[in-house]
């Protein structure tokens, strides 16, 4: 199962490349690949929301590296979320994020 996550920007042509770059480099840093796809855009009241899943592999070497170490939040998926957040604003982006629920 991947982790899916929803993403909203007011500046989308700004704000993917730095999605996209903070990813690979995420990437490179756990030593997978083609471990995140990101979905299609579609706007709605003045924002652009997009989806980003990343995998298992990915998910399992971000909580085994330590990088979950003071992400706030009670379950793996919320500190998951809070560390991609911020891990995501550490290169520039201002994008909200908000975890998905598999049903």
């Amino acid at each position: 199962m991947m982790s899916l996550f929803q993403l909203s920007t007011r500046s989308y042509d700004s704000e993917i490349p730095l999605v996209r770059k903070a990813m690979a480099e995420l990437e490179a840093k756990c030593n997978v690949k083609d471990s995140y796809k990101i979905g299609a855009p579609f706007n709605r009241a003045g924002w652009t929301f997009f989806d980003l899943e990343i995998s298992m592999d990915l998910a399992h070497m971000i909580e085994t590296s330590g990088m979950l170490e003071g992400a706030l939040g009670f379950r793996i998926g919320e500190q998951l979320k809070n560390f991609i957040g911020h891990y995501l604003e550490s290169f520039g982006s201002q994008v909200r994020i908000k975890q998905i629920e598999y049903d």
